[in-house]
């Protein structure tokens, strides 16, 4: 991805090239889409949160220094929108898990628990357990990005583990 693994020549206010902006979405989209998912529980509001970050990334003319920058940033509007959507006076209701008809497909049915188990963690925890098992990102990012103190991600992931591990007793087997 030329232009972004680098500080580059341009300055704050102007756009990324349409090259450089295609690159960063096929590559971040994914990963937007999974945040806002453990927000907002379904893929259309999921959905929603994508365009609405890479619109705000196409319109930023931010001069990003390097891609942990741009990831970072990212993740920080994805969060973000993804809570501006649910206290928005349009969101009437929210569709319970069990309602989900586009709950992504496992391979097998342990996969397919775990993930129940971590949609039905409550959010603050649920976005913590992302961040660090999905996106690999350290207890001290987690806290910069989502304003807390590494103590407190910390322990919320203690207890989310936790609740997991009730959760799946007799279900999750370690082989």
């Amino acid at each position: 991805m030329k232009g972004l693994s680098h500080k580059t020549s341009k300055k704050d206010g102007e756009r990324m090239t349409d090259e450089e902006f295609n690159a960063v979405a096929l590559k971040y989209s994914d990963s937007i889409f999974r945040i806002a998912f453990n927000y907002c529980k379904n893929r259309a509001d999921s959905d929603d949160v994508v365009q609405n970050v890479l619109i705000k990334l196409y319109n930023s003319g931010k001069n990003f220094e390097s891609e942990e920058h741009i990831r970072n940033w990212l993740i920080r509007v994805a969060i973000n929108e993804s809570k501006k959507l649910l206290i928005s006076p349009f969101k009437k209701h929210a569709v319970p898990i069990d309602e989900l008809s586009d709950k992504p497909a496992f391979e097998n049915r342990e996969q397919s628990d775990l993930f129940d188990a971590v949609m039905n963690l409550p959010k603050k925890y649920r976005i913590v357990v992302y961040m660090y098992y999905y996106e690999d990102y350290s207890v001290n990012e987690i806290s910069k990005m989502l304003g807390a103190n590494s103590s407190t991600i910390r322990t919320q992931l203690s207890r989310a583990r936790n609740r997991l591990r009730d959760q799946l007793q007799g279900v999750w087997t370690d082989e």
